[in-house]
C-alpha cells in the first residue's frame, strides 16, 4: 500500500486533472457516477425491504451498497462527495477556488441526472413490484423519511457520511491491488449505510424513486396499510421538499465533512511532507 503522503500527493495530482477535463467528459462522468451510486441504493433497498427490524435490515443493505463506489473507482465517474476533497489541491495552490466551485456545481448537477435516470429505469423495470408491491411501498417510506429530516440533523448526518465516503476514496487510492481497493471501499461505505447517514448523491436516487413510486396508487395504498403512512405525509413527498429539506442541508454537510473533517485535516497533518 502507499503511504498517506503518497496517497494525498496522488489525489492532488488527479484533482488538477479533473479541473482540466473537457465539459462533455465531466458531464458524462458525473452522470455515470450518479447512476452507479443509484444502482447501489436500489439494490440495497431490495435486500432491506422485507426485513422488519431497521437495525438488522441495514446490515445486508450495507453489504450491497458499496458496489456503487466500486463501480466508480474501477470504471470511472465523478462523485460530488469525493470531489469535495479537491479543496486539498486548492490549499496546495494547484487549483483555483473558482475551478473547484465550477467542478462541484457540474458534478452535483450531473450526479442528479444520473440518479433520476436510475430511478426511472428501476421504476419501469418492474423491480418495485417485488413482494407484491412492498418494495414500491418501502421505496416511498425511505424517501419520506429523508424529506422529513431536521435541517441541523441533515447537516450533521451529511458531515458524518462524507467522512466515511472520503476515507473510502483515499483508502482505495492507497491500496495497490484490486482486492485491496475492494476491501478499502467496502468497510467505510458499509459503516455509513449501517449508521443511516445522509449522502446527497444517494438521495438523488432514493427521493426521486420515492416520488415516482408514490404516484402509483398500488404502492401508495400498501405504504399506508403496511407502514402507517398517511395521505398528508405522502403529500410532503415532492420536489420542493426534496431539494430544500434534504438536498440543501445534506449537501452542506457533505461539503463540510469532505473539505474540513477530511481534506483540511489531512493537509494540515501532512503539511511539511506535502511541501517536499
Amino acid at each position: 500500500m502507499k503511504t498517506t503522503v503518497e496517497t494525498l500527493k496522488g489525489y492532488i495530482e488527479g484533482a488538477v486533472k479533473k479541473t482540466q477535463y473537457p465539459l462533455w467528459k465531466l458531464i458524462l462522468l458525473g452522470i455515470m457516477a450518479g447512476m452507479f451510486i443509484g444502482s447501489g441504493a436500489a439494490l440495497s433497498n431490495v435486500a432491506m425491504h422485507a426485513i422488519p427490524s431497521a437495525s438488522l435490515s441495514r446490515v445486508p443493505g450495507g453489504c450491497i451498497f458499496p458496489i456503487g463506489l466500486m463501480l466508480i473507482v474501477f470504471l470511472g465517474g465523478e462523485l460530488f462527495t469525493g470531489d469535495c476533497m479537491v479543496m486539498m489541491a486548492c490549499m496546495q495552490k494547484k487549483v483555483k477556488v473558482l475551478q473547484l466551485v465550477k467542478l462541484l456545481i457540474i458534478v452535483w448537477l450531473t450526479n442528479m441526472i444520473g440518479g433520476i435516470v436510475m430511478a426511472l429505469l428501476i421504476l419501469n423495470s418492474g423491480q418495485l413490484e417485488y413482494s407484491a408491491g412492498i418494495l414500491g411501498a418501502y421505496t416511498i417510506k425511505v424517501a419520506l423519511g429523508k424529506v422529513s429530516v431536521r435541517f441541523l440533523g441533515g447537516v450533521c448526518s451529511g458531515i458524518l457520511c462524507n467522512i466515511f465516503v472520503c476515507a473510502a476514496v483515499l483508502m482505495a487510492e492507497m491500496a495497490k491491488d484490486m482486492v485491496g481497493k475492494i476491501f478499502a471501499i467496502f468497510f467505510p461505505i458499509m459503516v455509513f449505510v449501517v449508521g443511516g447517514f445522509e449522502h446527497c448523491v444517494v438521495n438523488m436516487y432514493y427521493i426521486p424513486a420515492g416520488i415516482l413510486a408514490s404516484e402509483n396508487p398500488k404502492y401508495a395504498e400498501i405504504a399506508m396499510k403496511k407502514f402507517g403512512i398517511t395521505a398528508e405525509q405522502l403529500s410532503n413527498l415532492n420536489v420542493t421538499n426534496f431539494l430544500l429539506k434534504n438536498e440543501l442541508p445534506v449537501t452542506i454537510g457533505n461539503i463540510i465533512g469532505g473539505m474540513v473533517f477530511v481534506g483540511l485535516a489531512l493537509v494540515l497533518l501532512n503539511r511539511k511532507e506535502l511541501a517536499d
